[in-house]
């Protein structure tokens, strides 16, 4: 694999979710997904768009025309949260980067995070329980409201 760009982000229903872009071609990308065993979809962009548009391009290797690999946590509505950048153990998150991340996001997202809150105490104990997530829903009815 030439390079890869991830986005990692969440919203209100879905707590993430990833895509990997790839400048290798389309059967490329898709031996490397089913190499690693990635149940995530896999973008091939050959023609580097992204790389062009970002401006990404990794300069020291000319020859292959790689991106430098990024990572990109996501609010909703596509708000940039935090980015990583680099090869390998130099630059990429951590699995924990990602959990304090995602973390993070999610309490921006959700007004229940801290139920403890007297305001929420407060609506609770008045019957407004459209404040707390997903009460009252079925599973199927949470999942439907997804985009």
């Amino acid at each position: 694999m030439k390079s890869s760009f991830s986005f990692i982000g969440s919203s209100r229903l879905v707590i993430c979710r990833l895509v990997t872009i790839s400048t290798d071609n389309i059967t490329e990308t898709n031996e490397f997904r089913t190499g690693v065993g990635a149940h995530w979809p896999f973008l091939s962009d050959p023609a580097r768009k992204i790389q062009k548009d970002l401006d990404i391009a990794e300069y020291t290797d000319p020859l292959h025309n790689p991106m430098i690999p990024h990572t990109i946590v996501l609010e909703p509505g596509l708000v940039i949260y935090n980015v990583y950048m680099g090869y390998w153990f130099f630059g990429r998150p951590t699995v924990e980067d990602l959990r304090q991340d995602l973390r993070a996001v999610t309490k921006k997202c959700r007004p229940d995070w801290d139920i403890a809150t007297p305001e929420l105490k407060a609506a609770w104990k008045q019957g407004r329980k459209e404040r707390f997530y997903p009460y009252g829903k079925t599973y199927a009815q949470t999942i439907g409201e997804q985009d």
